[in-house]
């Protein structure tokens, strides 16, 4: 179901596909990690905080689990001391890299 198939149809938007994706992705850092998580494959969460920048301890824990929870991303911990934490794309969050690129490509041409 595309945006055409809602034309001239009274609709609520998180009845919709385009309501589920943004419930899956929307938030002010979600887009922000996936993008970082296709481009490292996996990384360290104090790595992916330097690398978002102004994003606070608690917002990114809890992107991360939204994200784990919906099934887009991998957490993986190594038993050792100091613990080890990481983090990549599940193949379901690897389904989203193609609207990543198209997303690219709007802003290159677009900036």
């Amino acid at each position: 179901m595309g945006i055409s198939d809602l034309k001239g149809k009274e609709t609520v938007i998180q009845d919709t596909p385009f309501g589920y994706t943004m419930s899956v992705i929307g938030g002010k850092w979600k887009m922000a990690i996936l993008y970082l998580l296709s481009a490292k494959q996996s990384i360290r969460f104090n790595e992916m905080q330097r690398q978002l920048g102004a994003v606070t301890y608690k917002v990114l824990s809890a992107q991360l689990k939204e994200l784990e929870a919906d099934g887009l991303v991998k957490r993986v911990e190594y038993p050792q001391i100091p613990p080890k934490v990481e983090y990549s794309l599940t193949p379901r969050g690897q389904t989203l890299l193609p609207v990543l690129e198209q997303l690219c490509e709007w802003g290159a041409q677009n900036r």
